[in-house]
């Protein structure tokens, strides 16, 4: 009798503890259901013999300065993630466009494209000057300072001031021993991707080990993505934009750029793309922000560098506040 009324307790309890774990969202395959905080906006465009769209957010501010700050997200962030930052662009005097690009977030995810960073380029090209924007300072995180460096190059006229923060890129990872994988293998590890996988690397890689509860926003957003009714298109999409960023670096062109250039690295940084399939040896020496942000400073001509000592791979969630005041003093010096 004993036994059996301790089990009806377990199994009375066993829900409650369930619920406590609060279940993950599921997004749809543009992220419908999970809000931005300003409207979006859709610019619409034909490229690689199909029709696409691009969304995007375009804050302008209450008391104007004349200038435009364009803002682009990382691989695994979107322009939502840019919230707090937006928020103090915007009470300086900055207009803010911060789009997600072609193949992430809220933005169409072809089956069949040729990404590239150039095209990424100038699909952002494209979007700003539908948006009558001539000249903007370019600011970019992650993959995203692959692809600002990208537009730099490509549109230098166009580029008012480069800033990249804790960009990836600043080494060949290939070259340096990191095996390649078929983008068939790569889907098969993307469709395994789910909220636990997202924090385990966001933890290790992004944020020396530590987790802090406003984190876990845009981690959920993410796993949303992969856990809705699009899953399969989403894993294909990330499955081909990691092939872009892992065979198109951009560091042996950082000579070449020829605008006003800030870089804001995290020091606690150690974002390697598929560090996991390299050999220890060879993912031990990899990552190393300190390292990597002054030799990038170094190769670029007149660049500035601002460290964050205590920071990781995303300063402007980690430390909002820190991170922005830097963000506006570079904006002002140049």
């Amino acid at each position: 009798m004993r036994l059996t009324l301790l089990a009806s307790i377990l199994l009375l309890a066993l829900p409650t503890a369930r619920a406590a774990e609060p279940a993950s969202a599921r997004y749809g395959l543009e992220l419908e259901g999970f809000d931005y905080p300003y409207p979006v906006q859709r610019h619409r465009f034909q490229s690689q013999g199909q029709p696409l769209q691009m969304a995007y957010l375009d804050v302008r501010p209450q008391r104007p300065n004349g200038e435009t700050v364009v803002l682009l997200h990382g691989k695994n962030f979107c322009a939502a993630t840019w919230e707090a930052t937006i928020a103090a662009l915007r009470e300086a005097g900055y207009r803010v466009i911060a789009p997600d690009q072609v193949g992430f977030c809220k933005s169409s995810k072809p089956e069949r494209y040729q990404f590239s960073l150039h095209q990424l380029a100038a699909n952002t090209h494209g979007l700003l000057r539908s948006l009558g924007i001539e000249r903007a300072h370019v600011v970019g995180h992650s993959m995203g300072g692959m692809l600002a460096t990208r537009y730099a190059l490509m549109y230098p006229q166009a580029t008012a001031q480069l800033l990249l923060v804790n960009p990836i890129g600043l080494e060949d990872w290939q070259a340096e021993g990191v095996p390649w994988i078929s983008i068939d293998d790569n889907y098969a590890r993307e469709l395994k991707t789910d909220y636990a996988s997202i924090r385990r690397y966001q933890q290790n890689s992004y944020y020396d080990g530590q987790w802090k509860p406003e984190y876990d926003r845009w981690a959920r957003m993410l796993a949303g993505l992969y856990a809705g009714p699009g899953r399969e298109r989403v894993a294909w999409t990330s499955a081909l934009t990691s092939d872009m960023v892992f065979s198109q670096p951009v560091l042996y062109e950082f000579p070449r750029l020829r605008v006003p250039t800030t870089l804001l690295i995290g020091q606690r940084d150690r974002t390697v793309v598929r560090g996991d399939t390299a050999p220890a040896e060879v993912r031990a020496r990899l990552g190393q922000y300190p390292q990597l942000g002054k030799r990038t400073a170094a190769a670029i001509p007149d660049a500035r560098l601002v460290e964050f000592a205590d920071l990781g791979h995303s300063p402007q969630v980690e430390a909002p506040e820190r991170f922005n005041a830097a963000l506006l003093e570079a904006l002002a010096t140049r």
